[in-house]
């Protein structure tokens, strides 16, 4: 017997988001974690222009407003000592927060909203009914006591649980693809000198260091580079950071007495593909619809209008049926996100090479206006206005 008419696994922005919008519009809706909140979780904690009007429009961006160090553009630099410096346009700018803080504000609203909360549960799989080929998604399995494992039925099921997704990997909608096979190690330090208002992405042949300020005076820093999951330097992330900071020619210096505060967290393999599949009962949102390159900084923006956009989705099921439900979620997921996906691309190919970073400084002092245009876009800032 169907109890709920959504559960929702994973509670970080996308999985929280589309609890708020179902609870507010009535939806019996559980939200279930296998962390306990607050949680750490690897961010590059920067909250872009277009993120933050969502999380406003959704009436949930005092919190941030008040804790949150305000950003006011990207710092962008590659070899041969390039540096490109744009400020958001017409006075917009962002937040940079920790992400634990983030999670747990969105969390509080989703559940004073009347969704309920259950952490510290692992969930094991979807829970499947089959009818000749086609498959249908009726709930989740979740860890009970004692090793047993307890079913919640749901009319939906929202995957929202991350890169890893349980849901999406278990049903072989996700895998990790041959390449490229980048990790990322980050770690918060204090001590770090000639911080700013501006984020920071320091581009080089082997990967790229997120540099982002942090409220108390804290950096977060996150080296990104190709790795595998046996790569010695892995199992000591601490010292990878401190190699990587010190090896750098224009971080080594304002980072010479930094000290890291809290233990530093690995995430790899990070690319993820994900396999459209239209399963009635089932949506999928944030990094488990797909995972975004870290670079370009989006992923809280895709987590928090893709979960609005799934329970959007998952109240058009409960009212209609599932019949062209997948697929008028998918044209909205590509009217909101398609255009960007295609920048980020052409961000990609462009921090790649030295030499189109070193055109791309050229051309931003000959016409500042175009690094403008590039700046407002890399922040959402269309999205704001």
């Amino acid at each position: 017997m169907v109890s709920l008419d959504v559960v929702i696994v994973g509670a970080g922005p996308a999985g929280s988001t589309a609890a708020l919008v179902l609870a507010r519009a009535g939806a019996r809706v559980r939200l279930i974690d296998r962390a306990a909140f607050p949680r750490q979780k690897l961010c590059g904690d920067t909250i872009n222009p277009g993120t933050l009007a969502a999380l406003r429009r959704l009436g949930v961006a005092d919190g941030i407003d008040a804790r949150g160090l305000r950003i006011d553009g990207m710092l962008l630099t590659g070899t041969r000592g390039i540096a490109i410096e744009g400020r958001y346009p017409d006075g917009l700018y962002g937040r940079a927060l920790l992400r634990r803080d983030l999670d747990w504000m969105l969390l509080e609203q989703a559940i004073a909203a009347g969704a309920q909360f259950e952490a510290s549960v692992p969930v094991r799989r979807a829970l499947v009914e089959r009818g000749g080929a086609a498959r249908t998604v009726t709930g989740v399995v979740v860890a009970g006591r004692r090793e047993s494992e307890v079913e919640v039925r749901a009319r939906v099921t929202i995957g929202a649980d991350g890169r890893r997704s349980t849901i999406a990997f278990g049903l072989g909608m996700a895998a990790h693809p041959p390449a490229p096979r980048r990790w990322a190690v980050g770690a918060y330090c204090e001590g770090g000198e000639g911080l700013s208002s501006l984020g920071e992405m320091h581009v080089r042949r082997d990967g790229y260091i997120g540099v982002a300020p942090m409220p108390g005076g804290i950096a977060n820093v996150c080296v990104v580079r190709p790795s595998a999951g046996g790569d010695p330097d892995l199992r000591d992330p601490a010292a990878l950071i401190i190699r990587a900071l010190a090896a750098d020619a224009r971080l080594a210096e304002r980072f010479a007495r930094a000290r890291l505060v809290a233990p530093p967290v690995v995430l790899g393999p990070l690319a993820v593909d994900v396999r459209e599949a239209s399963i009635d009962g089932l949506l999928l949102a944030g990094d488990a619809a797909g995972f975004v390159d870290p670079i370009t900084g989006d992923g809280l923006r895709f987590a928090v209008c893709g979960g609005e956009l799934a329970a959007l989705a998952a109240l058009d099921a409960i009212a209609h049926g599932w019949k062209g439900v997948h697929d008028r979620l998918r044209r909205a997921r590509s009217r909101a996100f398609g255009g960007k996906y295609r920048f980020n691309r052409a961000l990609r190919l462009l921090v790649s090479s030295p030499q189109l970073v070193e055109a791309a400084a050229f051309g931003a002092r000959v016409a500042p206006s175009v690094l403008r245009r590039v700046i407002a876009r890399a922040g959402d800032c269309d999205a704001a206005a």
